[in-house]
C-alpha cells in the first residue's frame, strides 16, 4: 500500500517513524546521576575535611594565660593527637612568662596528613563528603569536554573518634557543624574520556579556624 501522490510504501513510512521516535527518546534525557555522585565522591575522597582551612607546622608554642591560644591544641592533647610540654620563656631581661610547647604524639602521626607542597607543614582531617543526592544540573551533552554544574547535597563520612569528641568539639565548633550535616554543595563537572570528572567546587561552610 501506498499513500497517494507518493512512491513511499505505508511500511516504510511507519519503520522510519518509529526510528525516530526512538532515537530522539534516547538523546532527550541521559541520566547521569549516578555518575554524577561517583565523580564528587571520588574527589571528596581524595580531598578531605579539615581541622585548619590552612597548613600548619609543629611544633607550636602558646602562653598559658591565654586560653584562647591553648584550649584547641590542649582539647587534641586530650584525645592523644598532640603532646604538651610547659616551659619558661624570657620576655625581658627579668621577668618570664609560663608557656605550653605543641608537638604532634606518637598516635597523631597517624592522623597528620603532611601537605605535600609545603615540607613539614599538614593538618588532622577527620571524613570527606559524600554525596546523598544529586539535586540538579544545568543541561550537556555527551561531547568529551562538555561541563555541567551539578547541585547536590552531602554528609561528612567516616569521621574519627578524636573527631566526635564533645571536647574537641567544643574547641572547634566547625567540626560539630561539618558532622551535623546534611549540607548542600556545588560542583563543575568535566566529560572526560574516563568519564565526568571534579573541574570546580564551591563550599557551603568554611572549615575550623586554628586556635591559636
Amino acid at each position: 500500500m501506498r499513500y497517494p501522490g507518493t512512491s513511499t510504501p505505508v511500511w516504510a513510512a511507519a519503520a522510519l517513524a518509529v526510528t525516530l521516535l526512538s532515537s530522539g527518546g534516547c538523546n532527550k534525557h541521559v541520566d547521569n546521576t549516578s555518575h554524577f555522585t561517583d565523580a564528587i565522591n571520588s574527589y571528596y575522597t581524595a580531598h578531605p575535611v579539615c581541622l585548619w582551612d590552612a597548613s600548619v607546622k609543629f611544633p607550636v608554642q602558646a602562653d598559658t594565660s591565654d586560653a584562647s591560644k591553648t584550649s584547641g591544641y590542649d582539647a587534641l592533647v586530650d584525645q592523644g593527637l598532640l603532646a604538651r610540654t610547659t616551659a619558661e620563656k624570657k620576655v625581658m631581661i627579668v621577668a618570664s612568662k609560663q608557656v605550653n610547647n605543641y608537638d604532634i604524639s606518637e598516635k597523631g602521626r597517624g592522623a597528620w596528613v603532611p601537605d605535600v607542597d609545603q615540607p613539614g607543614f599538614g593538618n588532622f582531617c577527620y571524613g570527606h563528603r559524600k554525596v546523598t543526592s544529586i539535586d540538579g544540573s544545568t543541561p550537556t551533552s555527551d561531547e568529551r569536554g562538555a561541563t555541567t554544574q551539578v547541585t547536590y547535597h552531602y554528609t561528612v563520612a567516616d569521621a574519627p573518634a578524636w573527631a566526635t569528641a564533645e571536647e574537641t568539639q567544643n574547641a572547634y565548633p566547625q567540626i560539630r557543624q561539618n558532622l551535623g550535616g546534611p549540607h548542600t554543595g556545588t560542583a563543575v563537572l568535566i566529560e572526560t574520556n574516563e568519564g565526568w570528572k571534579v573541574g570546580r567546587t564551591a563550599a557551603s561552610a568554611p572549615p575550623a579556624t586554628p586556635a591559636q
